[in-house]
């Protein structure tokens, strides 16, 4: 029988977990504050359609889908982190609940964040070819690192997976 300070101890640590709710409130701000960032992209693509260049149209509609990206990002892991970390939300009978809400594990949270970051790289190194002439004579060192980063960051997601199938496979005790 455990002692009843240990058992306030212990209670106290486990209701710790709600001081991070805070945290995925911010990250709920941080969606609206991007949803207003992405309207007024909008915004200027659509009132300045006319007189833009083929180019800049594409870069412009490249940056609108990487402010999707990075929100899509932000909600992935407010559900899943707060499901893992914090509660389980109460949403199983709403029709519009995502298939893959309260199916994500922390290892599956992980894949999924370095799997955005990988596209949201690859779209700003697209968008960087796209701009060439924008970059001068830096275009060079400027896309090599950029290139270099874009690996690291695959590189990244392909260790992150291996380690877990790797963890997946071996057997616990």
């Amino acid at each position: 029988m455990s002692h009843p300070v240990e058992r306030s101890l212990e209670l106290m640590i486990f209701n710790s977990r709600w001081l991070l709710a805070p945290f995925f409130f911010g990250l709920v701000l941080s969606i609206v504050l991007l949803l207003l960032k992405f309207l007024q992209e909008l915004w200027h693509l659509v009132v300045d359609i006319m007189a833009l260049d083929h180019g800049v149209v594409v870069i412009e509609i490249l940056t609108l889908v990487d402010m999707c990206l990075v929100g899509s990002l932000l909600l992935m892991i407010i559900f899943s982190g707060y499901e893992i970390f914090v509660s389980k939300s109460h949403v199983e009978s709403h029709e519009d609940k995502p298939s893959w809400m309260g199916k994500v594990d922390f290892s599956g949270l992980k894949l999924k964040v370095i799997g955005a970051i990988v596209a949201i790289s690859a779209i700003e190194l697209l968008k960087n070819f796209v701009e060439m002439r924008e970059l001068g004579e830096d275009f060079e060192t400027i896309v090599l690192w950029k290139v270099i980063i874009h690996l690291t960051f695959v590189v990244s997601g392909v260790m992150f997976a291996l380690m877990d199938k790797i963890a997946a496979s071996t057997t616990h005790h």
